[in-house]
């Protein structure tokens, strides 16, 4: 008998290629989440059951049945929103992840549940590269949230036994991907801009969509009571200015990137992975960031020009 996945916030980046990651592995996906979605298309991302609806507890008992998995791709993705919109970002991240974990306790004991976080929650790193045991000191709204739902899932494990592990993601991009750096850049590109916030130094640790979603896959046997917790990155970190000129390349441009010297609020320095516990569990990613831009670049042009 096939196992069944539940995936919130489907319809987002993340969710959109974790529920076809699953369902290229004997899944029967389920997703949930905001959304206008025809038959037509969300199969093409292996669903065969979608809702569109708030991700609250009433909506979970009419429409999530007892699933195998639970991976709660719903919340907040963006540090801008966070700080212009702090209410709707902690109703989004948290209040969701009260109701996902309150439902598994009560109406579905057997379920894991995958919750995807984020490097935010370290906040300015005292050092390089990050362990999942150093300091965690959020800087933004939406790292604080990020770590407020992390500690509801500790707290269900510990006092209720829900099996649970967390990701804490680094930089996830690929294509369709329409926000942050890459997508800037792009933008820029099309209107030969080369002028960039920050230093150029910033370090980050980028890790393709679909190896994100692969990961989600490979961690749900780790998933228990003990609320294990992960890094999600390749264990590599990238200068902001090379992986500019990479995309600057890759578009066509003779021109290298320039920096204003001022970064945006809430962005820290350096993010840059520690991946001794993940790599133990045998997974690895299997797109390196060059790739990965040069194919962003491809679908940019493909799509947008």
């Amino acid at each position: 008998m096939s196992k069944t996945v539940l995936i919130t916030g489907a319809h987002g980046f993340l969710g959109k290629h974790v529920s076809r990651d699953f369902a290229k592995n004997g899944y029967i996906v389920t997703g949930i989440g905001h959304g206008s979605w025809a038959p037509n298309d969300y199969v093409q991302y292996g669903l065969t059951f979608w809702h569109t609806s708030d991700v609250t507890l009433d909506a979970l008992i009419a429409y999530a049945g007892e699933p195998d998995v639970i991976v709660h791709c719903a919340g907040s993705g963006s540090v801008a929103f966070s700080i212009s919109h702090p209410h709707q970002d902690y109703l989004r991240t948290v209040s969701t992840t009260a109701a996902v974990l309150e439902y598994t306790k009560v109406y579905s004991p057997n379920t894991a549940v995958i919750y995807p976080s984020s490097a935010a929650v370290y906040g300015l790193a005292d050092r390089l590269p990050i362990k999942e045991t150093d300091t965690l000191s959020p800087v933004s709204p939406y790292g604080v949230h990020k770590r407020a739902a992390e500690m509801l899932c500790e707290s269900y494990a510990k006092n209720f036994g829900v099996s649970v592990a967390i990701i804490r993601f680094f930089s996830i991009y690929g294509a369709g991907l329409q926000k942050q750096l890459l997508w800037d850049a792009c933008l820029k590109a099309v209107n030969d801009e080369v002028l960039f916030a920050g230093t150029g130094k910033e370090l980050r640790d980028w890790l393709h969509v679909q190896d994100a979603a692969s990961l989600v896959r490979n961690v749900v046997d780790t998933a228990s009571p003990d609320c294990p917790i992960l890094n999600g990155g390749s264990g590599e970190g990238v200068r902001v200015e090379d992986i500019l000129a990479t995309l600057l390349r890759s578009f066509g441009s003779d021109e290298l990137p320039s920096f204003s010297g001022e970064s945006r609020p809430g962005d820290p320095v350096g993010y840059h992975a520690d991946m001794t516990q993940t790599f133990q569990l045998g997974w690895r990613p299997s797109i390196g960031w060059r790739v990965g831009t040069d194919a962003y670049v491809q679908w940019f042009k493909e799509n947008h020009l």
